[in-house]
C-alpha cells in the first residue's frame, strides 16, 4: 500500500502526476515511481526514498504524454527498494500496474505463472498482478484486469494501463480505497481524495468488484454483476488551503492548535442548549432502533480505539449501555455474541481503516445495527454502516491524529447524550452535559497557552528512553494515548497503562530516568491517583502531573505540573490530551525525528 494517482485527460500527465504523489506524502511511505504512456510505449521512472529522489531520475523528454500512473509505496512484500517500487509490469513491458492492498495467494499464482514461462524481478505481490493481467490479455485491457480479479484473493486497489491502449486506463478495487475525479476533459484516479482535490470537487467512490474504464471520451463503470452502472458523485467540502501548514512548522502542531476551531465543526448545528438535547441528522433514520438497543461494542484500531475506551465509560454512565471496546483487528476472528439489539459502532478517521471494515461487515452477518463515525464524507466505512456521524474537521494530514482524536471523543460525548436521553438521563443532567461541550473550544485555547511550558518540559526530559504514563478512569484511555504518542513520532519507550495496575508489574521500571506522567485532573478518582503518584515518589521516580487549574497541593508532590481548565469529568479527556499532544510533539522535534511521517507507519492503515 500507500498512495495511488492516475491521470488521462487534456494536459500533460507528468505534472498532475508528481503534484498528486506530493500531496500523498503525508500518508507515509518509502519509495515512489511513475509510468507515463507517449501513445507508443510507456517509459517508467522509479526511486528508493521521497518523492523529491524521483523527480531527479525522470527524464522530461521521455516523460511526455497525457496518461500516466504514479504510486508511492509502503512496503508490505519486499524491503523498500528501487526495483520493489510500483509501477510493475509483465515480460513485455507493456502492461503497467499500481497497487494497495495485500494479494493473499500471490505465491501461487507466482508459482503457476512462473511454469508458464513469467519472468519476475521484484519481492512483491504487485507485480503477480501485472504477469496475470499480461497471461490473461487477448488485446482488451478492461477484460483482462476483470479476468485477473476472479484469480486474487485478498485487497487491493488497482489501476493498468497498456502500451497498445494508450487512451484508456483501468482500475478496479475490493476492501481497499479508490476514488475518481471527474474534471473537465480529465479523470483522475486516487487512493485518496487529497491528490484530487486541487483539480475537481466532484469525485466517485468505487464499490467493491466495479471495473472503472477512463477514456478521452469519459469514464464507464461496470460493476460485479457485469452491469453499467451510475454512482453518485460527491462533492469534496474542502479545499487545498486547508492541506498547507500556514505558517506552522508541521502539520500536526498546526492540527493541535486547529482543535479549537474542529471541535466548534464537530458539534456546529447539532446542540440545543435550551432544551439540552443532541440532534445528529445522520442517527435519525435508525432512532427507534438505538432506543431498543441493549449493547453496544466499539470496533477501532490505534488511537480511535483510546477514544473508543473513553466512550465506554460515558455510554456506560450517563447511557447505561453495557459496552465494550474491540480491536478490530481481532474482532471477526473470535465468536462475537451480537443480534439485532446490538450495536456496533466503528471508529475511523479516513473511513477506510481495513481491519475496522472487515469488523463493519461482520457485524452486519449477524444483523447488529452498525454506526460510524467518520470524517471522510463518502468512505467505504461511511457508504456500508446503517448510519454515522461525520467528524466534519477538514483534512487531518500528519500521520499522528490529534484533532480527529478530540472530535471523535466529542461526538461519542453527543450519542451518549443522545442514547441517555432515550432511556432515563435526566433533563437537567443532559442540559449540564451540553453546556459544558458548547465550551469546550474556549478552554481549549486556554490549554494552549501551556504550549512554552510544554517545550520547556520535552527539553527537561529529552534523555529520558523510557515513559510511564498513567490515569484513571476516564483518563485511563489519555495515558494510553499519551504513551502511543510517544512512541509513534519521538521513538521513545513508552507505556500507557491504569494508575492502579502500576504496582502489578510496571513499578518495577520506576527510577530517577524513568519519569512518569500522571493524568490527574481533580475527579472523582484523584484521591487513588494521588497516592499512585505517591508510590511513585517514594521509589525515587521523576513526577510530571496533567492537573485541574488551582490544585497547588499536587505542585508539592509532583516534579513538574501542567494545568488545564475545570472540566466535566466526562469531558475532561478533551482536554487532558492536549498536554500530551505537544510534549510528544516537542520530543520529536528536539530528536530531530520527521514528525509528520514517522519512519513505518502510514496514514491510512488498508490492508490487515
Amino acid at each position: 500500500m500507500c498512495g495511488i494517482v492516475g491521470y488521462i485527460g487534456k494536459n500533460e500527465c507528468l505534472p498532475v502526476l508528481i503534484d498528486g504523489l506530493e500531496r500523498l506524502e503525508y500518508r507515509g511511505y518509502d519509495s515512489a515511481g511513475i509510468a507515463i504512456s507517449n501513445g507508443c510505449k510507456i517509459y517508467c521512472a522509479k526511486s528508493k526514498g521521497r518523492v523529491t529522489e524521483l523527480k531527479k531520475k525522470i527524464s522530461r523528454k521521455k516523460c511526455i504524454g497525457k496518461l500516466g500512473i504514479a504510486h508511492t509505496r509502503w512496503a508490505t512484500h519486499g524491503e523498500p527498494s528501487e526495483v520493489n517500487a510500483h509501477p510493475h509490469s509483465g515480460c513485455e513491458k507493456k502492461i503497467w500496474v499500481v497497487h494497495n492492498g495485500i494479494i493473499e495467494n500471490y505465491q501461487t499464482l507466482k508459482n503457476d505463472l512462473e511454469i508458464k514461462g513469467h519472468k519476475f524481478l521484484s519481492q512483491t505481490d504487485t507485480e503477480v498482478i501485472a504477469h496475470l493481467i499480461e497471461e490473461l490479455y487477448d488485446g482488451d485491457l478492461t477484460v483482462a484486469v476483470k479476468k485477473a480479479c476472479l484469480h486474487l484473493n485478498g485487497a487491493y486497489a488497482i489501476v493498468a494501463i497498456h502500451a497498445d491502449e494508450p487512451d484508456k486506463i483501468v482500475a478496479t478495487k475490493f476492501s481497499s480505497p479508490l476514488v475518481v475525479g471527474i474534471g473537465k476533459e480529465e479523470t483522475i484516479f486516487s487512493s485518496d481524495i487529497s491528490a484530487i482535490v486541487g483539480r475537481t470537487k466532484d469525485v466517485i467512490y468505487l464499490n467493491d468488484g466495479d471495473i472503472a474504464e477512463a477514456t478521452k471520451s469519459g469514464l464507464k463503470i461496470i460493476n460485479s454483476d457485469k452491469n453499467t452502472v451510475k454512482h453518485n458523485v460527491f462533492s469534496i467540502d474542502w479545499n487545498f488551503d486547508q492541506v498547507q501548514k500556514n505558517g506552522f512548522e508541521h502539520f500536526m502542531k498546526k492540527e493541535i492548535f486547529e482543535q479549537v476551531d474542529s471541535i466548534q465543526n464537530s458539534i456546529r448545528g447539532r446542540l440545543d442548549l435550551q432544551k439540552g438535547i443532541v440532534r445528529l441528522g445522520g442517527l435519525e433514520s435508525v432512532r427507534d432502533r438505538l432506543a431498543d438497543i441493549q449493547n453496544i461494542i466499539i470496533v477501532t484500531c490505534g488511537t480511535a480505539r483510546h477514544a473508543g475506551l473513553v466512550g465506554e465509560y460515558m455510554l456506560e454512565e450517563f447511557a447505561r449501555i453495557p459496552t465494550e471496546v474491540e480491536y478490530a483487528s481481532e474482532f471477526r476472528y473470535r465468536a462475537p455474541v451480537l443480534n439485532n439489539r446490538t450495536a456496533v459502532i466503528a471508529i475511523s478517521q479516513s473511513g477506510e481503516t481495513a481491519d475496522t471494515l472487515a469488523a463493519v461487515r461482520e457485524a452486519k452477518k449477524y444483523g447488529a445495527l452498525t454506526i460510524g463515525i467518520v470524517n471522510a464524507v463518502g468512505s467505504t466505512i461511511a457508504r456500508e454502516t446503517d448510519a454515522g456521524v461525520y467528524n466534519h474537521i477538514g483534512p487531518e494530514v500528519s500521520v499522528a491524529s490529534t484533532k480527529a482524536f478530540t472530535s471523535q471523543l466529542v461526538i461519542l460525548a453527543l450519542i451518549t447524550v443522545m442514547l441517555g436521553r432515550q432511556r432515563n438521563l435526566s433533563s437537567i443532567e443532559a442540559s449540564n452535559i451540553v453546556q459544558e461541550i458548547s465550551q469546550l473550544s474556549i478552554k481549549i485555547e486556554d490549554v494552549l497557552k501551556i504550549d512554552r511550558q510544554v517545550r520547556e518540559l520535552a527539553d527537561k526530559y529529552i534523555d529520558s528512553q523510557n515513559f510511564l504514563f498513567m490515569g484513571r478512569k476516564y483518563n485511563k484511555p489519555i495515558a494510553q494515548e499519551g504513551a502511543l504518542k510517544m512512541k509513534e513520532i519521538s521513538y521513545i519507550h513508552a507505556e500507557g497503562i491504569a494508575s492502579g495496575e502500576m504496582k502489578h508489574g510496571t513499578i518495577a521500571l520506576v527510577d530517577d530516568k524513568c519519569p512518569s506522567l500522571f493524568v490527574c485532573p481533580h475527579d472523582s478518582v484523584y484521591e487513588k491517583n494521588i497516592s499512585n503518584i505517591e508510590e511513585i515518589k517514594a521509589r525515587g521516580g521523576r513526577v510530571i502531573a496533567i492537573a485541574t487549574e488551582g490544585d497547588l497541593d499536587i505542585a508539592n508532590l509532583a516534579d513538574d505540573v501542567i494545568y488545564v481548565p475545570k472540566v466535566l469529568e466526562m469531558l475532561s479527556p478533551i482536554i487532558t490530551v492536549i498536554p500530551t499532544q505537544l510534549l510528544a510533539y516537542y520530543m520529536a522535534v528536539f530528536k530531530d525525528r520527521n514528525v509528520d511521517m514517522p519512519r513505518n507507519l502510514a496514514k491510512s492503515v488498508t490492508v490487515e
